[in-house]
C-alpha cells in the first residue's frame, strides 16, 4: 500500500474508535439514564465530559510527542483510552460514568491530535487534503456501524457491552502502530506547566460550571463559581501566554487569516453540529417513542452520506476553491440541520432518511474544508502548535454543542410549561443549533479568495500564494 494511504489508515484505527464510542452512547442515552436512575438531560454530563478532558489535555498532546515520541505516545494513548472503555462498562452512577469518560477523554486526547500531527509532518502540503480524506474514509465506519449496533446491544442485550466493542480494533491499531508509525519528535522546550495548568484548571472549571448549570450532579451556586473561576483562569493564561516565549497555547497563529477563520468559524460551525448527537437520537426515542435499535437505523444515513462526500472533497475543493465552499456549504449544512425540527411523529422514515443522507454530504465537505484550510499558511515547526490549539477548540466547541442543545430543552420547556423532554421542544431547539451554524459564514466570507490555494490543487497551475505575515517573523 502507497505510505501516503498507509499512515491515514494506521491513524484512523483510533479515529474509528473514537467515533464508534461517541456515536454508540449517543445512540443508548435514554437506556443509560433509566438503568442510572437519572434524568436523560443529564446525560449530556457524560458526553460534554470527555470533550472536555479532550479540550483539557489535547495541548500537552504535541510536546508530549516530541518528548517521548510520536509511536510510544500513540500506542500508549490507545491504551489509556481502552481502559477508560472498560471503566465504563463497569460504572454504576452517573458520577462513575462521568469520572470513566474523563479518562477516556486524556486517552483521546493524545491518540488522534498525535496520529494527525504524524501526518502533517510527513504529507507534502499538496497532498494533504487527500490524506486527510483517507484518514477519515475508515473512520466514519464507526458512525456507520456504531448507531444501529449500539441500538440493537441496548435493545435486546445490556447498554454495558457498547463499551467493549472498540477493544478489537484498539488492539489492532496498537499492533499497526508499533510497525509502521515513524518514532518523530523534535526538540521540545521546557513544557508550559503553568499555562497547561491555567489553561486545563480554566477550561475544565469553566465548562463544568457551565454544564451544570441545569442543577444536575451539583447545586446551582457551585456550578456558577466553576464558571466564574474557570473564565478568571482561562484570562490569566491570555495574560501569560502574551509574556511567556513559549507558550503551550501559540494563541499569535490567530494572526493568520485562514487559520483564525478555521478555528472561530468552524467553532461556530460545530457548536450547532455537536449538538446533533445529543438532540436527534433523544428526539427519536423519547419524543417519537422509536426503540434504540429503531432510532439507530435511521440516523446512521448521515455517516454514510459523510462517507461519500470524503471521496469527493479534493476534487470539490479543486474546482471551486476553499472560500466558496467554505460560504455555501456552511449555509446548506446549516439549513439541512435547522430541518430536522420539521421531523414529526408522522413523518415518512423515507423523508427523514433522505434528509440524513443529504445533511452528512454537506457537513463532512465542510469539516474536511476546515480542517484543512486551518493548515494552509502554518509552516512545518508551528504545525505541533497549530494542531493542538486547532483540536482543543473543536472539542470545546463540540462539547459547548451539547451543552446548549440541553439548556435548549429546557429553556422551551420552561417557558412553554412542559417537560424538557417534550417532542415540541425539540423542533425549535434544532431551529436555533442551525442558525448558530450559519453564523460561521459571516468569517468564511472574510477570507481572501484565494486562501488555501496550494492545498486546492492551485498553486501547481501557477497561481499567485499570498505570503502569510506571521510566518516572516521569528518563531518564538
Amino acid at each position: 500500500m502507497k505510505h501516503g494511504r498507509l499512515l491515514p489508515l494506521i491513524v484512523a484505527c483510533a479515529l474509528f474508535i473514537e467515533n464508534m464510542d461517541s456515536t454508540v452512547i449517543s445512540t443508548s442515552l435514554p437506556a443509560i439514564a433509566g438503568d442510572l436512575g437519572t434524568d436523560p438531560i443529564a446525560l449530556k454530563l457524560a458526553l460534554t465530559t470527555y470533550l472536555l478532558s479532550l479540550a483539557v489535555f489535547i495541548p500537552v498532546s504535541g510536546w508530549v510527542a516530541d518528548r517521548f515520541g510520536a509511536r510510544p505516545t500513540f500506542i500508549s494513548a490507545i491504551a489509556v483510552f481502552l481502559l477508560g472503555s472498560l471503566a465504563c462498562a463497569g460504572s454504576g452512577s452517573l458520577g462513575a460514568l462521568v469520572a470513566a469518560r474523563f479518562l477516556q477523554g486524556i486517552g483521546g486526547a493524545m491518540m488522534v491530535p498525535v496520529g494527525r500531527l504524524v501526518l502533517l509532518r510527513t504529507v507534502p502540503k499538496h497532498e494533504l487534503v487527500k490524506a486527510l480524506s483517507w484518514l477519515t474514509i475508515p473512520a466514519l465506519v464507526g458512525p456507520v456501524v456504531g448507531p444501529p449496533l449500539g441500538g440493537f446491544i441496548t435493545t435486546y442485550y445490556d447498554w454495558r457491552l457498547i463499551f467493549l466493542i472498540n477493544l478489537p480494533m484498539g488492539a489492532l491499531g496498537m499492533l499497526l502502530a508499533r510497525r509502521y508509525i515513524p518514532d518523530l519528535g523534535e526538540d521540545a522546550p521546557p513544557l508550559d506547566w503553568r499555562g497547561f495548568l491555567l489553561s486545563g484548571l480554566g477550561l475544565s472549571t469553566a465548562m463544568f460550571g457551565f454544564s451544570t448549570l441545569g442543577r444536575h450532579l451539583v447545586p446551582l451556586w457551585l456550578a456558577l463559581a466553576a464558571l466564574v473561576g474557570g473564565s478568571l483562569a482561562l484570562w490569566g493564561y491570555v495574560r501569560h501566554a502574551r509574556r511567556y516565549p513559549s507558550p503551550l497555547l501559540d494563541l499569535k497563529l490567530f494572526r493568520l487569516p485562514t487559520y483564525r477563520a478555521g478555528i472561530f468559524g468552524g467553532s461556530l460551525f460545530r457548536i450547532g453540529i455537536g449538538s446533533t448527537p445529543f438532540l436527534l437520537p433523544l428526539m427519536l426515542q423519547l419524543g417519537f417513542g422509536l426503540s434504540p435499535v429503531h432510532s439507530g437505523l435511521l440516523t446512521f444515513v448521515s455517516a454514510i452520506g459523510a462517507m461519500f462526500m470524503k471521496t469527493m472533497a479534493a476534487t470539490v475543493l479543486k474546482r471551486f476553491g476553499f472560500r466558496r465552499v467554505l460560504v455555501a456549504n456552511a449555509l446548506m449544512a446549516s439549513a439541512l440541520l435547522a430541518c430536522f425540527g420539521l421531523f414529526r411523529p408522522q413523518t415518512p422514515h423515507v423523508f427523514i432518511i433522505a434528509t440524513l443522507l443529504v445533511s452528512g454530504c454537506f457537513r463532512s465537505l465542510q469539516f474536511t474544508s476546515l480542517n484543512a484550510i486551518s493548515y494552509a499558511e502554518v509552516d512545518s515547526p508551528r504545525m505541533g502548535h497549530a494542531s493542538s490549539l486547532a483540536g482543543m477548540m473543536q472539542q470545546l466547541s463540540l462539547s459547548m454543542g451539547v451543552a446548549i442543545g440541553g439548556y435548549l430543552l429546557q429553556g422551551i420547556g420552561l417557558l412553554q410549561q412542559r417537560p424538557a423532554t417534550d417532542v415540541h421542544n425539540f423542533y425549535l431547539a434544532f431551529v436555533v443549533v442551525g442558525l448558530i451554524s450559519a453564523s460561521s459564514a459571516w468569517m468564511m466570507w472574510k477570507l481572501p479568495r484565494n486562501a488555501g490555494a496550494e492545498m486546492a490543487g492551485h498553486a501547481h497551475r501557477g497561481e499567485e500564494i499570498a505570503e502569510p505575515k506571521l510566518e516572516q517573523r521569528p518563531a518564538t
